[in-house]
């Protein structure tokens, strides 16, 4: 698979930023790079840290990109199934919540 296209890559950015303002207030927003078809997402911290959160994999499609958790166990990323869909691939909104509901401690995220 290709990597997303420059106009996907500013779509999730938005995307991802607008619903972290929403959702995540308690957050300075969110960051996110890219690398091939990978899409890594980073929190900032209101102390001004940054944690990762989570990777996002393109699969030529703005809407559905397949979910990895951070562990930082491991100080790398995991393929993670999203509780609110039970697949390994959904939105990058409902991504995020998964990853902030776990790294943030509010499962309600989920529901």
């Amino acid at each position: 698979m290709a990597a997303p296209p420059a106009s996907t890559k500013t779509s999730l950015q938005q995307r991802l930023s607008a619903h972290a303002r929403q959702r995540w207030p308690q957050l300075n927003g969110v960051e996110v790079r890219f690398r091939g078809t990978f899409a890594y997402v980073t929190a900032r911290l209101p102390d001004g840290d940054s944690m990762p959160l989570m990777r996002l994999r393109y699969g030529g499609s703005a809407s559905r990109w397949g979910f990895a958790s951070y562990l930082a166990s491991k100080n790398g990323y995991q393929d993670s199934v999203l509780p609110t869909t039970g697949h390994t691939a959904g939105s990058p909104e409902h991504a995020l919540d998964t990853a902030c509901g776990l790294y943030l401690g509010d499962p309600t995220a989920w529901t």
